[in-house]
């Protein structure tokens, strides 16, 4: 892991990176050095920041802006990490079901089927088994060892009885348990977070979440990248981190894009206080924090990078964050909630498509993996998967039917 540190006054400017956007510098925009110029933007220079990673944003994704149709099927909430953000984690005591069965599974995706989403989203704790006898017992009984074991099979089940196409985020993965989940599930995903060890020092957000060291999570994106799984990352701002912790880590996920090429999109998250959690007192993560630091991460990760920011955490003011340089919503449900920020409601789509359009751009939809990730290429899925894909796909890869075929209940 790279950990930078050259952050003194550095040759990069705001004028410099409009001078190399005009000689048709799309990627590879910025250095390390550079971007350290960038730590010091400041409230009047953010539009013009957010100008010029818009711009590069359009070379790469012109006036497309994605989301993908999915349902959220949270398998566990027992977790073996506490976060001082986390709402989603639960202890035994306080689960309805340790663990969802195969008939719930299949319901709610078979429903999610019927509104045309083409997504499953499973989301769970990590590891629970390692903390809970609770968790071991449950697995044990029906003759699992892990809870990823458990997972497979889920996957196997949607994969297997539905059109839904899974996307996981389990947590960290040896390479045998990503081998394992790859012929069922299309995508895979792992938050990066942050590179600050400050995080994980007494009274920070990830003091008690071993599974939230940098280390760890770097290791498991990397493993996914020699399996040529499509894959999530991303970052979390407002937690206890700084400007030059978010350049480190964006520069961080950047270094394995370049090595391996499979991480089709990167997660802009903001913090947001909750009833209930460690950091309750803690302020929401700034709009301007939010718009610097997807401009950053444009002008980064380059033109052709997919950056999303999630719409149900910005409920008042989203559209706005298409002009700091996202070009995806990420996923949207028509039926289940966001479990882990359950205070945020999925916008409508009809209200996102507005929103979408009055920014001047086309809102599309588009399958847990991006076009780019299976059309003309069998580098990144197996052939079921792809057979799935292209069922769904219309000639650009994206959902067929566009927005008309999302439906959402009366």
């Amino acid at each position: 892991m790279t950990v930078y540190t050259n952050y003194g006054k550095s040759r990069c400017d705001l004028t410099t990176v409009r001078s190399r956007i005009a000689a048709g510098a799309f990627s590879d925009i910025v250095d390390v050095s550079d971007a350290m110029d960038f730590i010091h933007i400041s409230h009047d220079q953010i539009d013009e920041y957010c100008r010029l990673s818009s711009e590069i944003r359009d070379y790469g994704h012109g006036d497309v802006i994605t989301f993908s149709p999915k349902v959220f099927i949270p398998l566990t909430r027992l977790c073996r990490d506490f976060c001082g953000y986390c709402t989603f984690r639960q202890n035994p005591s306080e689960a309805e079901d340790l663990y969802l069965s195969p008939a719930q599974v299949l319901e709610v995706a078979t429903k999610a089927e019927t509104l045309g989403c083409t997504e499953a989203l499973f989301t769970l704790g990590e590891r629970p088994e390692l903390r809970y006898s609770e968790a071991k017992n449950w697995l044990k009984s029906r003759g699992y060892r892990t809870t990823i074991e458990y997972l497979v099979d889920m996957c196997k089940l949607v994969s297997s009885d539905t059109s839904l196409i899974p996307h996981v985020n389990p947590g960290t993965m040896s390479y045998r348990e990503m081998s394992q989940l790859r012929p069922y599930s299309g995508s895979m995903g792992i938050m990066l977070e942050s590179l600050s060890e400050d995080l994980h020092s007494p009274g920070g957000p990830h003091e008690f979440a071993p599974s939230k060291r940098p280390s760890v999570r770097i290791k498991t994106t990397k493993i996914a990248g020699e399996l040529n799984i499509p894959f999530t990352s991303g970052i979390l701002i407002g937690i206890g981190e700084s400007r030059l912790d978010r350049v480190q880590a964006l520069f961080a996920i950047l270094d394995i894009q370049k090595n391996y090429g499979n991480i089709q999109e990167v997660i802009i998250q903001n913090f947001r206080s909750k009833e209930n959690i460690p950091m309750r007192h803690v302020p929401d993560a700034e709009s301007l924090e939010l718009r610097w630091t997807i401009a950053t991460a444009r002008i980064i990760l380059g033109s052709h990078a997919n950056i999303q920011v999630p719409p149900n955490l910005n409920a008042d003011d989203y559209e706005t964050y298409i002009s700091a340089g996202i070009n995806d919503w990420g996923g949207v449900s028509p039926l289940t909630i966001d479990y882990v920020n359950p205070e945020s409601p999925w916008p409508k789509l009809a209200e996102l498509n507005n929103r979408t359009s009055g920014m001047g751009f086309n809102l599309v939809p588009r399958l847990p993996i991006y076009p780019e990730y299976f059309i003309n290429t069998d580098r990144y899925t197996t052939p079921e998967i792809k057979r799935k894909l292209l069922q769904l796909s219309d000639y650009q890869g994206y959902v067929k039917g566009g927005v008309r075929g999302y439906v959402e209940p009366k």
